[in-house]
């Protein structure tokens, strides 16, 4: 696993300075990434998000702010209802 996410970081990084992505624009939209993944695995769930990512809850509101990131950005699509049986 670990062998295989290092290759792919490193075809990541290597196509983002290619295309002259600033190692600010990287941290950023990586960091704003990460974070909405951990929220939608935890169904927005900021506490248990806080505590998967290793930070404090308030720690990870401001960082939800400060990134601009949405309820939208990490939402799962809701389900229809299903049809009630007749």
């Amino acid at each position: 696993m670990r062998r295989n996410l290092n290759g792919q970081l490193s075809q990541i990084v290597g196509e983002l300075v290619r295309n002259g992505v600033t190692l600010e624009q990287a941290r950023r939209e990586f960091e704003k990434q990460y974070i909405c993944a951990s929220l939608r695995d935890h169904e927005g769930n900021f506490s248990q998000s806080a505590k998967t990512l290793g930070v404090h809850r308030n720690t990870l509101r401001n960082k939800v702010s400060n990134l601009g990131i949405e309820g939208g950005d990490y939402s799962a699509p809701r389900r229809r209802p299903r049809a009630k049986r007749r």
